[in-house]
């Protein structure tokens, strides 16, 4: 998809011609698209395959008239899981033609925000802070959820028997380790910028740039402690589903031994053999029921006795 805006009274404006000072967003781009922008952009065709690749590391570096910057942002893995999570490159391409290009493999609804509020150009640098401090906005939110799951599966777990549970709390910690590795790589590119050499930071700036550093750094930590957390509680709650299903197996082998004494009972006096006085008596089926409930009572409570009921 290829989206081409331009700043009038700094509000954007969807034009179909591509034009200096206009904002290009490239979202999962067809060949013929790229061409498109290459043509009427002048900036190599090398730049726009490399952020196109999933594997993409962030990170930022200036070539001979661009500056290329590139961060992770989160994207659902998967609809069946509420909080399976992965990361997606997200390029920058600041052009010294007048060019700002975004690419990603996936729609980024963030920046929808640039589209419904004033938006200056001219102060490129401003731009990038704020979509450093929106995608560091997006982990905390995401990781807010996460949280409060966490919290929500905690009474589920201490009776569970079955692994379900305890496969998703895997999965959301499979996605904390995706969250940390891209927002320590996000950091990195932050802390590169902030040197100054590849983009100047003027006094205006400065105050976005700590913004950004810090909302990142505030990820990171959040992620690592909820990791830790998680990384805990599942050691724990695996304990304790084993616990729990052995709980279950005891009982049935207590309930089994105390069901099985009618049995036995019944099985020997059905045998063909004389049974004296009580045999001959009109209350010996009475009898003998209620010597068999007797005697299952009285191993029922040994067995209670002995825990293993």
């Amino acid at each position: 998809m290829l989206r081409i805006y331009e700043v009038e009274n700094k509000k954007l404006i969807n034009t179909d011609i591509i034009k200096k000072r206009s904002w290009i967003d490239l979202i999962n781009p067809t060949s013929d698209e790229i061409n498109t922008v290459v043509e009427n952009t002048k900036i190599e065709k090398e730049i726009f395959i490399k952020l196109l690749d999933e594997e993409e590391l962030p990170r930022i570096e200036k070539r001979d008239e661009e500056t290329v910057i590139i961060l992770d942002t989160p994207y659902l893995a998967d609809n069946n899981y509420k909080h399976k999570y992965k990361t997606n490159p997200l390029g920058i391409v600041i052009s010294e033609k007048g060019y700002i290009i975004t690419v990603s493999l996936k729609e980024q609804p963030f920046l929808d925000y640039f589209k419904d509020n004033e938006i200056d150009f001219k102060t490129r640098e401003k731009f990038i802070f704020q979509i450093f401090i929106m995608v560091a906005g997006i982990y905390q939110k995401e990781l807010t959820g996460i949280n409060e799951y966490i919290d929500s599966k905690e009474k589920v777990l201490l009776k569970s028997t079955n692994n379900k549970e305890l496969v998703n709390l895997l999965n959301v910690e499979k996605t904390l380790v995706y969250f940390i590795t891209s927002l320590k790589a996000n950091e990195i590119a932050l802390e590169k910028i902030a040197k100054g050499t590849i983009i100047e930071i003027t006094k205006e700036n400065e105050e976005l740039l700590e913004d950004a550093l810090i909302e990142t750094k505030q990820a990171i930590e959040t992620a690592s402690i909820y990791r830790e957390i998680l990384s805990s509680m599942t050691d724990t709650y695996a304990t304790i589903i084993s616990n729990n299903l052995n709980d279950v197996m005891k009982f049935l082998a207590g309930i089994t031994i105390v069901f099985s004494i009618p049995t036995m009972v019944a099985s020997f006096i059905g045998m063909n053999v004389p049974l004296g006085s009580i045999g001959d008596s009109p209350f010996s089926f009475i009898l003998i029921i209620l010597f068999s409930v007797l005697l299952s009572l009285i191993i029922a409570y040994i067995l209670k006795r002995k825990n293993m009921l």
